[in-house]
């Protein structure tokens, strides 16, 4: 029988904590979360890997490292309310809800929205929400709110999804440049985002958050 108590400790002791992620919070939620439960049945083995892990549909789980990075730079406060873009089978969700006030997922995947909230159900998480819909139009009737975090790559964020963020609130993406890519923060000020670089990363692009097309002739 597999010990994933014993990986999740070594997930935070090998891929965490030596990328200078040290909050408690973070540290506490990822070794209380059973990633293991937010994965496809045949990914289970592989839940703990130091990579992003394939869930299918162009999806992924987005590896541990990036996840708790992402997470340090938005600092989540008890008294957040925090919108997760993409949140696939619900495990940032799981994380974010041990961090947060309340977390509203938003998953377009039907399939991924309906495992995600049973997971969150046997998880105990009662302060999370998932909202099925298209990722880039977030989850307007919810809002506003203090975070957002979004779950995979992405060419730009649009304006439908920051008008959602508080005056003064933070967001992190996956910003995507051919292979390479690097998480930034943006902070809402006077209703614009500035954004500043945080660190590098990569993860396929979201629906809706792709290039887009051009053609030259």
């Amino acid at each position: 029988m597999t010990d994933f108590l014993k990986r999740r400790t070594m997930m935070v002791d090998t891929q965490v904590r030596p990328s200078d992620v040290t909050k408690f919070p973070i540290i506490d939620a990822m070794l209380k979360v059973a990633r293991e439960d937010f994965v496809p049945t045949a990914q289970r083995e592989a839940a703990y890997v130091g990579e992003n892990l394939d869930l299918g549909q162009g999806r992924v789980l987005l590896e541990p490292r990036t996840l708790a990075k992402m997470l340090d730079v938005l600092a989540i406060g008890r008294d957040e309310l925090v919108l997760d873009i993409g949140c696939a089978m619900g495990y940032s969700t799981a994380v974010i809800a041990r961090m947060a006030q309340a977390v509203v997922a938003v998953e377009q995947d039907a399939d991924m929205a309906r495992e995600a909230q049973d997971a969150l159900v046997n998880a105990g998480a009662d302060n999370a929400v998932v909202h099925e819909g298209p990722l880039a139009l977030g989850a307007a009737q919810h809002g506003p709110y203090d975070v957002m975090i979004v779950e995979g790559g992405v060419a730009q964020v649009p304006a439908t999804l920051t008008d959602q963020l508080k005056e003064g609130g933070r967001i992190a993406a996956i910003f995507m440049s051919g292979p390479l890519g690097e998480v930034r923060v943006g902070y809402k000020r006077s209703g614009k985002i500035s954004w500043r670089l945080a660190f590098n990363a990569t993860a396929p692009y979201l629906p809706g958050f792709e290039p887009e097309m051009t053609f030259t002739f």
